[in-house]
């Protein structure tokens, strides 16, 4: 195990990780139709899976995010490592609905603790840039769902049909294990820092004060209002535009293409705009983006996803690098509320 601190390793590490992440909501719009037709189930099902994800993620934030001081991140991200290695083979064996909604959970509460783990990491590693290396950290979450849309499509498309006895859809899932092997064995082998709030002595008593600040509180609202923004339009993309499109797909594939991009290119745009100014113009483009895709058919369906892709972009790593520059105090609980109050929105 290295002795040093190497932050960029543990960045790309972490990367990686909420490449699972992502790939798991990516992979999982673009299969669900099928996994309704294979194992014969209702939308209400489809519903009631897809749905464990999403209050898995939040819990597992949470309850990491009051615990990550205690047993250190390092600890966490092992965690997230197992649930997501079990929630994925799970997935690919799965013969019907309960072992599908066990695995979905599984799943969500290790896609909560990569972000309640690498979050309060990523703010630590980069004290003098954290907005913007926030961002770049989040692109990943786009560009995961961009990559696992585009795998789902481009597989089913070429009809390459099963390998190795593994339907199309189970092969999907299963190249899902490759970046979770990667980052596991890299987080196995690297030194962890304290968190940021840990290393500048700011005690719990006053991290829990600093929750019940004003501001704080309504950064919490404005996420809620946010993530439904963001991540429900993208869940439900594909059953939401089935009737208006053959590709609903593409859209989703080129919504977060269009946010991976966009976060690449964070920090001249935060420099310019500033976190608060970048936020309102967010909403703005967001609103639009939504009322156009609710409002146009054919081809216009993809200038709406560009608008609502600009719109969306920035939101969630904004959000959460506002709250660590202006609300410090907050530690990791502060960032790790913000996560899991997005994904309870949801």
């Amino acid at each position: 195990m290295s002795t040093t601190i190497q932050r960029d390793k543990l960045f790309v590490a972490s990367c990686l990780a909420l490449l699972v992440t992502s790939l798991s909501f990516g992979i999982r719009a673009g299969i669900l139709g099928t996994l309704g037709e294979e194992f014969g189930l209702t939308k209400s099902e489809l519903a009631s899976i897809t749905a464990t994800a999403f209050w898995g993620f939040p819990l597992a934030v949470i309850i990491g995010g009051l615990v990550v001081d205690i047993i250190g991140m390092k600890k966490l991200l092992v965690l997230a490592f197992i649930f997501h290695l079990a929630g994925i083979i799970l997935t690919v064996m799965a013969k019907g609905y309960w072992p599908l909604f066990l695995s979905t959970l599984l799943i969500g509460i290790a896609n909560g603790t990569v972000e309640a783990a690498c979050n309060p990491l990523v703010a630590s590693l980069y004290t003098d840039n954290k907005t913007t290396k926030l961002n770049h950290f989040h692109l990943w979450f786009p560009g995961g769902i961009f990559i696992g849309t585009l795998i789902v499509f481009l597989y089913n498309k070429a009809g390459i049909g099963s390998i190795a006895g593994l339907d199309p859809w189970q092969v999907q899932v299963s190249i899902m294990l490759i970046p979770t092997l990667i980052y596991g064995y890299l987080f196995s082998k690297l030194k962890f820092p304290v968190t940021e709030r840990v290393a500048a002595g700011v005690s719990t008593g006053e991290m829990y004060k600093a929750l019940l600040n004003p501001l704080f509180l309504f950064m919490i609202i404005c996420m809620f209002m946010t993530a439904i923004t963001e991540l429900f339009t993208g869940q439900w993309i594909d059953v939401l535009l089935k009737g208006v499109t053959d590709n609903a797909i593409l859209i989703l594939t080129l919504t977060t293409g269009i946010m991976a991009v966009g976060r690449g290119f964070a920090k001249p745009v935060v420099k310019r705009f500033s976190p608060q100014g970048l936020l309102l113009l967010s909403s703005i483009f967001a609103a639009l983006g939504l009322y156009l895709l609710g409002h146009t058919t054919g081809n216009t369906l993809y200038f709406a996803a560009f608008i609502f892709g600009i719109g969306v972009c920035y939101f969630w790593p904004t959000m959460i690098g506002f709250v660590s520059e202006n609300l410090p105090k907050t530690g990791a609980v502060g960032l790790n509320l913000m996560g899991g109050a997005g994904m309870f929105a949801v």
